[in-house]
C-alpha cells in the first residue's frame, strides 16, 4: 500500500471521528423531542430514502422492529406502485435525504401529506421541498465526505445512522424495553444465546 493510500484512510477515520462528535453538539432537542414523542406512540412506522440513505433507513426499520415497534423499509421505487398503502393517517413516515430533493422521494412525499401522516424528515437542507414538507425535521450537519473527492456517501451515511442508533437509544428508554422482551423475540445468534445463558443463571 502507497504512504498516501495510508494517509487517506486516516483522513477519512478523522473527519467522520468530528462528524459523530458534531451530531451531539448541534442536535435540535426539542425536534429530536418530538420526533422520540412521536414514534413511541404511533402502531407503524414506515421509513424510505433512496441510496446509501436508503441502507441506512433499512436498517433503522430493523432496528425498530427490534424493539417492537412496528416498521417497515419502503424502497421509492415500491412506494409509488401501491406500497404506499400500507402508511395509514395515524401512523409516520421517517424519510432521508441529506439534499431533501431526491426526486424519487417527490412523490412519496405528496402522498404522505395526502394521507395525513407524520413526516419526519432528516436532511440537511432546511429550505428543500422535504424539510418544508416535514411535520418533524431532524437537520444534519456535514462539512464533508471523507473520501478524497467529498461525493461518496461516507460521513453523510455515518452521521445519519449514529442519529438513528441515538433515537434508537431513546426510545428503548421511553418505551420501557427490557432485556427479557428484547429476548423473547431474539433466540438467533450470539445475542440470543447470551440472553438465554442469563436466564438459566437467573433461574438457577
Amino acid at each position: 500500500m502507497k504512504k498516501e493510500s495510508w494517509n487517506e484512510a486516516l483522513q477519512s477515520l478523522a473527519i467522520e471521528q468530528v462528524a459523530v462528535t458534531q451530531v451531539k453538539e448541534k442536535l435540535d432537542a426539542v425536534a429530536f423531542g418530538r420526533a422520540v414523542d412521536v414514534l413511541a406512540r404511533v402502531p407503524r412506522i414506515m421509513t424510505c430514502a433512496s441510496g446509501s440513505s436508503g441502507i441506512a433507513a433499512k436498517k433503522f426499520a430493523h432496528s425498530l422492529c427490534c424493539i417492537e415497534r412496528g416498521a417497515m423499509f419502503m424502497p421509492p421505487s415500491e412506494a409509488v406502485h401501491g406500497g404506499l398503502g400500507g402508511l395509514k393517517p395515524e401512523d409516520a413516515m421517517i424519510m432521508v435525504s441529506r439534499g431533501g430533493k431526491t426526486v424519487e422521494l417527490l412523490p412519496v412525499i405528496d402522498v404522505c401529506k395526502k394521507k395525513g401522516a407524520t413526516l419526519i424528515a432528516v436532511t440537511e437542507n432546511m429550505e428543500s421541498p422535504l424539510a418544508q414538507a416535514a411535520d418533524i425535521v431532524l437537520q444534519l450537519h456535514i462539512e464533508r465526505e471523507s473520501d478524497k473527492y467529498n461525493f461518496m456517501a461516507t460521513t453523510s451515511f455515518v452521521v445519519t445512522i449514529a442519529l438513528f442508533d441515538a433515537l434508537l437509544a431513546a426510545l428503548i428508554e421511553e418505551t420501557g424495553y427490557t432485556r427479557e422482551m428484547f429476548g423473547l423475540i431474539h433466540p438467533g445468534g450470539a445475542v440470543g444465546e447470551m440472553l438465554k445463558n442469563e436466564k438459566k443463571e437467573i433461574n438457577v
